[in-house]
């Protein structure tokens, strides 16, 4: 098994080296696995004027997945947006066809306090968003800024969705559902677009081929409230890109902490990356601060989707509950007035409880 490891920016280079410190201990307890390196994002640009450059990409294709960090800082936020990080990990989605982004967002028991809701809101909470990843407005074209007939200037941007993109992440909910609860909410504002009213016609449809799967429909809007007032109803949630974006973002709150939260990202054969959902968080970068855990975690996911080895997933998944329950936590995660640990301590953590 081979994985690619790009680190990127900021905080990246430092949580990957844990996950890839956690890979490393498995490899020596006899899982086979490769590992290479490249650049990507701003780094990538500094050494090439590319954030994704053709080598990174040969790297990704000789591989079984990708394990990705995080891209982007300020020094970068003047270039021209087909140069910024961000354009290496869109690249990387679409070139290798991700379409389905599976964002986890669990409350471990230890951790129920570090939400800023009430604990009996979120304890116990285990949902799964389910974010289109290669279409939507993101992707759509025409775009751009333009001067209109008025002679004023005007941005403009186009939500579009073909239907076999949506038939494809409405299936791959469905049986994401069938290994859980039972039950999918499809989100979409289809009383204003009609790109999301074509989706939820779309979703309608393929569900009639997952009777035993309960189908509900919600705005964004109310989705946004409900996921503050009454998490726990939702079990599979799947919407299109930017909505996705939106509410994973949302949800990760619910769980204490963005820093807890992984995320894979499938193209139909398996192949995927992986990533924490967080960014590069540049204003603690090089300090050794961030929580390591949501990389991990990713692993974790890598281990079980992309390189069918759920055993080592379960054991990685152990590990970081077993560091929790030992009370460890980052600052991210830890009450006020408690002690915390750093990247460092919190990977030499996990990689002693992996044993």
């Amino acid at each position: 098994m081979k994985v690619a490891v790009l680190p990127g920016d900021g905080i990246g280079p430092e949580i990957t080296a844990q996950a890839v410190r956690v890979l490393k201990a498995l490899g020596n307890q006899g899982l086979a696995i490769e590992l290479e390196s490249a650049p990507v994002g701003g780094t990538a640009f500094d050494l090439s004027g590319d954030p994704l450059p053709a080598a990174t990409i040969a790297v990704c294709e000789s591989a079984d997945a990708i394990l990705f960090g995080s891209v982007g800082g300020p020094q970068y936020d003047t270039l021209p947006r087909a140069q910024r990080p961000e354009q290496g990990l869109l690249r990387l989605r679409k070139h290798f066809d991700l379409f389905a982004n599976l964002r986890p967002a669990i409350v471990y028991p230890e951790l129920a306090h570090a939400s800023t809701l009430k604990p009996e809101v979120v304890a116990g909470l285990d949902l799964l968003i389910l974010r289109e990843l290669t279409g939507d407005i993101y992707f759509g074209q025409p775009r751009g800024v333009r001067t209109n007939e008025a002679g004023e200037r005007e941005g403009f941007d186009t939500m579009r969705y073909t239907e076999s993109e949506i038939r494809r992440i409405a299936h791959t909910a469905f049986q994401a559902a069938r290994k859980r609860s039972g039950r999918v909410c499809s989100v979409d504002k289809a009383n204003v677009l009609e790109t999301t009213q074509f989706w939820r016609d779309v979703v309608t449809d393929v569900h009639k081929e997952y009777t035993d799967i309960a189908l509900s429909h919600m705005y964004v809007d109310n989705a946004a409230m409900q996921l503050i007032r009454n998490p726990k109803q939702f079990d599979v949630i799947v919407t299109g890109n930017m909505f996705g974006d939106i509410l994973s973002d949302e949800a990760s709150m619910l769980t204490g902490s963005i820093g807890m939260l992984p995320s894979a990202s499938l193209n139909a054969k398996g192949f995927g990356l992986y990533e924490p959902i967080h960014g590069s968080a540049p204003d603690i970068a090089g300090k050794g601060l961030a929580n390591p855990l949501a990389t991990i975690l990713s692993t974790a996911m890598m281990l079980r989707y992309s390189l069918n080895q759920p055993a080592a997933a379960d054991r990685v998944e152990a590990a970081v509950r077993k560091v929790l329950a030992q009370g460890l936590r980052t600052a991210d995660i830890a009450e006020s007035g408690r002690p915390t640990v750093g990247t460092q301590a919190m990977g030499d953590a996990v990689l002693a409880a992996l044993g």
